[in-house]
C-alpha cells in the first residue's frame, strides 16, 4: 500500500439517515472526514492532476450520498461512502469516519462516530522469476522447478524460451539453462522469496559456494512495481538490469516488460547486447491449469 495520503476532513452534510422515524423526518447534521492511500509520485513528477485524485470531485461524491437517500445506520453510509471513493482506482485504500453528533442516544455526548477501512480489491500483480541449472540434467530440472513453483497463490502464465548461457562469475563451471518465468500473485515477496527457496531445496540446491554451480537457481527479478532495498530481498533484482539471460527471455514473453527503476526490458537488453547467450530448440511445459507456455 502507498504510504501517501490525501485528506478530506469535517465534510459536513445534512442528511436523514437514522432508525428513528424522527430522524427522518427532521433529518440532522453528519461530518464525514476521509483519508484516501494514492501512491502521488507520478502526479508529484509531472505536476497533472489526472494522474492523482481530485479531490474538490471525491467531496462532490460523498457529499451527495450524505444528503441521498437515506439508510438507517451510519455504518451504511459509512460503507457507501467507502465504495465511491474506491471507484477511483488511483484510490488503493479508503478510511471513513462518519460523526453524527446529535444521534439520539439519551445520554448527554459530544459525538457519535463509525470509522471503517476499505481496500481496493486484491489483484494478482505480475511476478517475474529467473530460473537456471547447469547442473544433471538441466532442461528436467528447470521443468521440475516449474512444477514445485507454480500452484496455489502464484498462477503462473508464460515460460520462456530456453536460453543456454556461458556461466558468469564464481569457479569454472558448466553452461547454464535459463528461462524466466512469469506468474500472477498476490503473496507478500517474502513468501514468493520463501516458495522459490523450498523449489530449490526439493532439486537438491546445496549452497556451498557464492555463485557456484546449482541444480536449480530461482531469483525473483521483479514483483509488480514494488521497490524495496531490503538485504534479503531487493526488489527489483539489483542486478537484474545489465543480465542478458534475464532480459533476453523476459523480452520473448513480454514484449512490452518494463523493470521498475530501470526502463525498458527492450532498450536494457540493446544496452547489454547478446554475448554469451543462445536460444535453444527445446521448450518447457507449464503445469497443467497454470497458464499457457509461449514459445516466441
Amino acid at each position: 500500500m502507498s504510504r501517501d495520503r490525501i485528506s478530506l476532513l469535517g465534510l459536513r452534510g445534512f442528511g436523514r439517515h437514522g432508525v428513528f422515524d424522527h430522524e427522518r423526518a427532521s433529518g440532522q447534521e453528519f461530518v464525514v472526514d476521509a483519508v484516501l492511500w494514492v501512491d502521488t509520485r507520478s502526479a508529484a513528477e509531472a505536476d497533472d492532476l489526472s494522474l492523482t485524485v481530485d479531490y474538490g470531485a471525491v467531496a462532490g461524491r460523498l457529499a451527495a450520498i450524505v444528503s441521498g437517500p437515506p439508510v438507517a445506520l451510519i455504518e451504511t453510509l459509512a460503507q457507501r461512502l467507502a465504495a465511491a471513493c474506491l471507484e477511483d482506482q488511483a484510490v488503493r485504500e479508503v478510511e471513513i469516519t462518519v460523526h453524527k453528533p446529535q444521534a439520539p442516544v439519551g445520554q448527554p455526548v459530544s459525538d457519535i462516530a463509525v470509522t471503517i477501512r476499505r481496500g481496493q480489491p486484491a489483484a494478482g500483480r505480475t511476478v517475474v522469476l529467473a530460473l537456471g541449472s547447469n547442473l544433471g540434467d538441466r532442461l528436467a530440472s528447470l521443468q521440475r522447478g516449474l512444477e514445485e513453483l507454480c500452484g496455489p497463490e502464484l498462477t503462473c502464465t508464460a515460460v520462456s524460451p530456453v536460453y543456454e548461457t556461458d556461466p558468469v562469475g564464481g569457479p569454472e563451471q558448466g553452461d547454464y539453462l535459463n528461462v524466466v518465468l512469469l506468474a500472477s500473485s498476490t503473496l507478500p515477496a517474502p513468501e514468493i522469496l520463501a516458495r522459490c527457496q523450498a523449489a530449490e531445496a526439493a532439486l537438491g540446491r546445496v549452497r556451498s559456494r557464492r555463485w557456484g554451480p546449482r541444480t536449480l537457481d530461482a531469483d525473483i527479478v521483479a514483483c509488480g512495481e514494488e521497490i524495496s532495498d531490503d538485504p534479503v530481498l531487493t526488489l527489483p533484482h539489483p542486478r537484474a538490469h545489465e543480465r542478458a539471460f534475464v532480459l533476453a527471455p523476459w523480452l520473448d514473453v513480454a514484449p512490452d516488460a518494463r523493470l521498475p527503476g530501470h526502463g525498458p526490458v527492450a532498450a536494457l537488453l540493446a544496452a547489454t547486447g547478446t554475448s554469451g547467450i543462445r536460444r535453444l530448440a527445446e521448450t518447457l511445459t507449464l503445469p497443467r491449469g497454470a497458464g499457457e507456455a509461449v514459445t516466441a
